[in-house]
């Protein structure tokens, strides 16, 4: 089978998973709530996205700038998750799972970031590279 390059990453594949996840979430949400559900179904499928278009982009650069919007964004998704826990909105097993999930995610994007670019901002600072590091370890 012919595969896109992002289909073989495994932080693409946590992050379809984390999407199906999500979506659960955010269907699950009472009503009245629906500006948390379209929040986190936004931020869930836009770490897939990002990361597709960034395993698709060419220049380093960009293809770093593109995995530094998916972890944005999954670090966006975790604090809604952390909303919906302190709220008492949505199952805590999702949440565990989701929250596991995130932390893999944003983990090996960091360490793709990192890899492709030596920093985090693209702009070669030493101190933005360690502070990604640091958070790598303790991924």
């Amino acid at each position: 089978m012919n595969e896109f390059e992002h289909e073989r990453l495994d932080v693409y594949q946590a992050a379809i998973q984390f999407l199906a996840l999500a979506d659960t979430v955010a269907g699950d949400l009472p009503r009245g709530r629906s500006y948390l559900a379209d929040q986190l179904r936004r931020a869930a499928s836009s770490i897939s996205f990002n990361i597709a278009e960034g395993a698709g982009e060419f220049a380093a650069a960009d293809k770093a700038r593109f995995y530094r919007m998916a972890r944005r964004s999954a670090t966006e998704s975790a604090a809604i998750l952390d909303a919906c826990r302190v709220l008492a909105l949505a199952d805590e097993g999702h949440v565990t799972s989701g929250r596991g999930l995130l932390l893999r995610v944003v983990a090996m994007l960091t360490a793709m970031v990192v890899k492709i670019s030596g920093s985090g901002s693209g702009s070669g600072s030493t101190r933005t590279a360690q502070s990604i590091k640091t958070c790598v370890a303790e991924y």
